[in-house]
């Protein structure tokens, strides 16, 4: 570890875990990996938290304070397209999020905090599995995340393709939605496609229900509250000749509050089951509530925002980004204890570089952002657990 340069660490951590992408809750060999760099450093490590989940613990000084900063550890089921020296080993799967650049940042972070010990307080480092189905978090938790390894507050990242290389943004408040899930099942009537008057279609109360659902947004909730239903995905059992008996649409929706979810849900159920009725076919809804919305607390995000200001110059940091629809198994966290969630930039089109969207099969983490997250997350601790009290607030 020592014969490299901090960058050329952080590169290697990254390269090492991207070789080797597993997915939700079967990351063993890259909690192996991370718990053999932990306790390289020395620091006090724990497995199988949550799974395949590790925390590991840092003190320096006599402060009281515990702060908790989190990397997700999971990749996806793609087949990497990327050409370079440090391709997927395990075939059909990739790290096409930047999980390992998080990984790598996070290791770097606490190499740093390590030898430099310029904070008073308790460090954990998180590192989570299944961020990408959505139940890692909560799986920690349920495992007693929060009882066996206590914290005042929790951080997190993540890289953002489309931003420039090195900047930060966040915001105080709801800054990603959450992700509920539904299925529509319509059992209408099948028959030959020269004889429509004899079936109960199934496709035409489908597209009725698809665009219906549309005016839930548009005439059921106040302009301007932030929600999206978006139909994905429909499946028939017809062919080219005949009209199907059977259609299933399934999606997803986006809100940032609990009641709005719940206003989602009642209205798609019934014009779901209202259109199916009037047609004279059945219907059954399925509504599964899968990522809760990421809310960042304001006091972190304060700190947050000093921490990449510092880093990267004020001139690079967002306090205050537009809310986005996307969704972070992170915000399960928020829910039980303070903290804040900062994008950090991957690259954007007149860089070159860094701007494949994530969950593709061509995206790659950007390495030239490396040291910038490892001393984001180094100098968010320092100001967090100062050495001197009266420093805290800066």
């Amino acid at each position: 570890m020592d014969n490299l340069s901090f960058e050329d660490q952080l590169i290697a951590w990254r390269h090492d875990l991207h070789r080797r992408p597993e997915t939700a809750f079967e990351e063993k060999e890259t909690s192996d990996y991370i718990a053999a760099v932990l306790t390289e450093m020395g620091l006090e490590v724990h497995r199988g938290i949550g799974g395949t989940g590790i925390v590991a613990s840092l003190v320096a000084g006599e402060g009281q304070g515990v702060i908790g900063i989190r990397a997700d550890m999971d990749a996806l089921n793609l087949k990497e397209e990327a050409q370079h020296g440090y391709s997927s080993l395990h075939p059909g799967q990739m790290h096409a999020c930047g999980h390992d650049g998080h990984m790598a940042m996070v290791l770097g972070a606490a190499k740093l905090l390590t030898e430099r010990r310029n904070f008073h307080g308790t460090v954990r480092f998180i590192f989570q599995p299944a961020e990408e189905p959505g139940k890692g978090a909560l799986a920690m938790l349920r495992d007693r995340l929060l009882e066996r390894f206590p914290m005042d507050e929790i951080y997190g990242m993540h890289n953002m393709p489309g931003m420039p290389a090195g900047s930060f943004s966040t915001r105080s408040g709801g800054i990603m939605a959450s992700e509920d899930n539904f299925v529509i099942r319509i059992k209408g009537q099948g028959a030959h496609a020269a004889r429509p008057h004899m079936s109960k279609d199934p496709l035409v109360i489908a597209s009725e229900i698809i665009i219906a659902l549309q005016t839930i947004i548009s005439r059921n909730l106040e302009p301007g509250v932030p929600a999206v239903i978006s139909c994905t995905e429909l499946h028939t059992d017809g062919i080219r000749n005949a009209i199907p008996s059977r259609v299933e649409i399934k999606g997803d929706t986006r809100s940032y509050t609990p009641e709005v979810q719940q206003l989602l849900e009642e209205r798609m159920r019934t014009i779901s089951t209202a259109l199916c009725g009037m047609n004279g076919a059945e219907c059954a809804f399925e509504y599964t509530r899968e990522f809760a919305p990421t809310v960042n607390w304001a006091e972190c995000t304060a700190v947050a925002v000093n921490a990449a200001r510092h880093v990267a110059g004020a001139n690079r940091v967002d306090p205050d980004v537009r809310p986005m629809m996307i969704s972070e198994d992170f915000g399960v966290f928020l829910r039980e204890i303070p903290g804040s969630f900062m994008l950090i930039g991957n690259g954007d089109e007149a860089e070159g570089r860094g701007h494949i969207p994530l969950h593709s099969s061509a995206y790659d983490f950007n390495d030239s952002i490396l040291e910038t997250g490892a001393e984001y997350w180094a100098e968010l601790i320092r100001i967090r657990l100062p050495e001197q009290p009266e420093n805290a607030v800066e």
